[in-house]
């Protein structure tokens, strides 16, 4: 018997989509920088430096920072609740994580950590980040609106399977862009709308801009839908006013657009002059509810003071949509069976941290404070040392845990990069990790205007061109 031997995939005949948007997060810096992890295991010292420093991806604990303990005290005795019944146990844990893993164990399916949960997570655990929102904004938040997901990516992700129908339907997203919104439009066959974000206004988000783009796409014929909004900033690190987020709020009413609220970065803010509100809240404060206005709001425990990046733990809010929308919500969310339990155990403990009063509360108040002051102090460090360079433009960091400074290529560096068939940005990143072992991202990769800007994770003190559609086509 003779078989075809021909391959029943390549990459002519593989989805489209998938060869259309990138993610240089994790893209070609990423790649080099493991292949010269690898010369450097077979060639010590064959570099001038011991080894690669990832500035690619926020990813705190893998450059130092420390987990929270009551978090792991807690995540630990859910993983083993024989613990409970040792007496040693007393001696190891504090009194307030033995008493939050005996509430938490009680409310998991057969009382064990490895079982299937509902798809939405576990009722108690979503009723205590309802809670934790509502403390937060002064207004009340339900269970029933709460996902727990495998952190803010697939609440991102299942947010677009739920509004993009084809081609036609468009987001707004701004620009520079965190690239999963580019690439989960595109693989959900929808197109991106991008608006820009002004630099010369500390990458603050102007209305009119937003305003313009949205007319140009209807122009185009697409139905815009939603909008994309990320405050506090990736990359870009600013804060949004309290006015500039009322005018985003009266926009997204006023023309019916669902306002998807990335806001991971609500716990890194750190300059005095600014606060985080979140959209939900601004919106209840104009005296505008669930009638008026639809809102999906995205949390994360991969940032914050918290860094549990790889547990993969989040929520997502979702406010103005009804009851027969919920359920088919639902029913998409149900197609992976439900989040991880440690990232959904991690989540209601972010939103539901020890008080005054527990026994723990001082020693997680001064590890979470101690966090934020190193965070804080690195923002500014970094952003002033890259503006002290020649050659090199930083606004201040306001929040998140990124720089996205600025660099004036000279015409030779241009130049070399082209006889390498590379873009000048792409180039300097190479030629950066090559030198110092230090992988950045080229701001080409986050869609920006200029191709010559570069994506730095703070904790390290250690383009494409302008498109005004970026579709699946």
């Amino acid at each position: 018997m003779s078989y075809n031997k021909t391959a029943s995939i390549t990459a002519e005949t593989i989805n489209p989509k998938v060869k259309i948007f990138d993610y240089e997060p994790c893209g070609e810096i990423a790649r080099h920088a493991e292949r010269l992890e690898q010369e450097m295991e077979k060639s010590p010292g064959s570099r001038p430096f011991p080894e690669i420093t990832y500035c690619n991806l926020g990813n705190p604990q893998a450059l130092g920072q420390r987990p929270i303990t009551f978090f792991r005290e807690v995540l630990s005795l859910c993983d083993n609740p024989a613990l409970l019944r040792r007496d040693e146990t007393r001696m190891l844990f504090s009194p307030c994580a033995i008493n939050r893993a005996r509430k938490i164990i009680e409310s998991m399916p057969g009382r064990n950590s490895g079982a299937y949960t509902n798809s939405q997570g576990i009722r108690s655990l979503r009723e205590a980040v309802a809670s934790g929102i509502a403390a937060r904004d002064g207004f009340p938040s339900r269970p029933e609106d709460i996902f727990l997901t495998d952190g803010a990516s697939s609440a991102i992700n299942l947010s677009m399977q739920i509004l993009i129908r084809s081609q036609e339907d468009g987001v707004l997203c701004p620009l520079p862009e965190y690239p999963l919104y580019s690439a989960s439009i595109i693989l959900h066959g929808g197109t991106m709308v991008p608006y820009n974000l002004s630099e010369d206004g500390d990458w603050g988000l102007e209305i009119f801009e937003v305003k313009r783009c949205l007319e140009e796409a209807r122009i185009a014929g697409l139905t815009v839908r939603a909008m994309v909004i990320i405050n506090p900033g990736n990359p870009t690190g600013q804060v949004l006013s309290v006015t500039n987020q009322e005018e985003i709020v009266e926009f997204c009413r006023k023309e019916g657009l669902v306002m998807l609220a990335d806001e991971v970065y609500q716990d890194n803010v750190y300059v005095e002059d600014r606060k985080f509100h979140s959209f939900k809240k601004v919106a209840r404060s104009l005296g505008y509810d669930e009638n008026d206005i639809s809102i999906v709001s995205f949390h994360s425990v991969s940032m914050g003071f918290s860094g549990e990046c790889g547990r993969r733990g989040g929520y997502m809010e979702i406010c103005g949509f009804g009851d027969d929308v919920m359920d088919e919500i639902r029913k998409v969310a149900s197609v992976t069976l439900c989040p991880n339990i440690g990232g959904q155990i991690l989540t209601s403990l972010a939103m539901d941290p020890p008080k005054l009063g527990d026994g723990c509360f001082e020693n997680f108040m001064a590890e979470k404070e101690d966090i934020r002051l190193s965070l804080a102090k690195r923002a500014k460090t970094l952003a002033s040392a890259f503006s002290s360079l020649e050659g090199m433009t930083c606004n201040r960091v306001e929040g998140a845990i990124y720089a996205f400074p600025r660099i004036h290529l000279p015409a030779a560096a241009i130049k070399a990069a082209k006889a390498e068939g590379m873009s000048p940005d792409l180039f300097y990143a190479c030629r950066l990790l090559d030198a110092t072992g230090i992988a950045v991202v080229p701001g080409s990769g986050f869609h920006q205007v200029s191709p010559f800007l570069f994506y730095l994770f703070i904790r390290t003190a250690s383009g494409r061109k302008k498109k005004r559609v970026l579709s699946s086509t």
